[in-house]
């Protein structure tokens, strides 16, 4: 979609911060530009329309032409779900500013919140009454997440509507220039998208298998936001989705001195400290982007349940010592 959509660096892209770097580096890869706009963590990183559009003008201002608007919900790294009603707002921006809208909606599997639920792009569009012809939308789907997460078989989907034929045409041109098909994958993909029902035999095994597996991701989100937010100069927004957590941490100026001297952002230094330390993984916020002067750094929710309590250990212990160290 980048390659069809980027023509040269006058072209932009509209892309949420903190991103999934992806998104960055594939529009740097075609030579077109990253529009950013800031997701609002002090309301659990909600996407603000009133935001979207001064970051649309002010583009527009300095003559880049904004072709599409990503959304990526459930979120990644920030693991928030959209309101309906943010989706329909984004819907109707979208079709005013004659956006092209890129749905990535991989995690729509991975909802944690009792109040949340997923709302495909493509049913908000169609609730709104508009047809092919009002709104281009590209809809993503994976192996990779959900309660599968199959990452290692390369398998998924874009769904297209809104384009028109000869448009249509293009993309399977740009797709087929991989001339060899990913068998794996592919299967794979099938079977995502038609899962046993419940007159197979199978039903009953899947059905459990799933709502465990979910189960289970909801209870390591929940202990991981709940250990975070009792740290100091930590602050953790609940995880309603997706994989990951994204809290802040609020450094010591002698810990950000330290990054400094050691040519390191400080968030991707705290990290470093932090896997040397516990051999825990966690990636810097500053690979992501965020709002200058905040640090964050992003946790999945993967570990198996029964290493969660362990790890929440030692990172608390790490934690403590690492403030001890730099109390300014």
């Amino acid at each position: 979609m980048m390659q069809l959509l980027i023509r040269n660096e006058k072209d932009g892209i509209l892309v949420p911060i903190p991103q999934y770097p992806l998104y960055s580096a594939s529009i740097a890869l075609h030579g077109g530009s990253l529009v950013p706009y800031y997701l609002n963590e002090s309301t659990g990183w909600g996407l603000e329309i009133s935001d979207v559009k001064k970051q649309l003008e002010d583009a527009r201002s300095r003559g880049i032409d904004v072709r599409a608007l990503v959304v990526i919900n459930p979120g990644n790294p920030t693991g928030q779900v959209l309101a309906e009603e943010n989706q329909y707002d984004i819907v109707k921006f979208c079709k005013n500013e004659g956006l092209v809208l890129l749905a990535d909606e991989v995690y729509q599997e991975n909802i944690y919140a009792d109040n949340k639920k997923f709302h495909s792009f493509k049913k908000i569009v169609r609730s709104l009454g508009y047809g092919e012809e009002d709104l281009p939308l590209v809809s993503y789907q994976s192996v990779s997440k959900g309660y599968y997460g199959e990452c290692g078989k390369r398998g998924g989907y874009m769904e297209i509507t809104g384009f028109s034929a000869p448009v249509r045409e293009q993309i399977y041109k740009i797709a087929s220039v991989n001339l060899c098909s990913n068998i794996t994958g592919q299967i794979l993909a099938s079977l995502v998208m038609n899962p046993p029902k419940a007159s197979d035999e199978s039903y009953a095994s899947y059905k459990a298998e799933k709502d465990g597996i979910l189960a289970s991701l909801a209870r390591r989100a929940k202990a991981l936001e709940v250990a975070f937010s009792k740290l100091e100069g930590i602050t953790c927004n609940k995880a309603e989705g997706a994989m990951y957590l994204f809290p802040q941490i609020c450094l010591p100026q002698k810990a950000i001195e330290a990054a400094k001297a050691a040519n390191k952002a400080p968030d991707a230094f705290y990290a470093l400290r932090l896997l040397e330390s516990t051999g825990i993984v966690v990636v810097p916020g500053s690979g992501f982007g965020q709002v200058p002067g905040t640090w964050h750094f992003r946790c999945t929710i993967l570990p198996q349940e029964e290493k969660i309590p362990a790890i929440i250990s030692r990172f608390t212990v790490f934690h403590e010592t690492f403030m001890a160290e730099y109390r300014d």
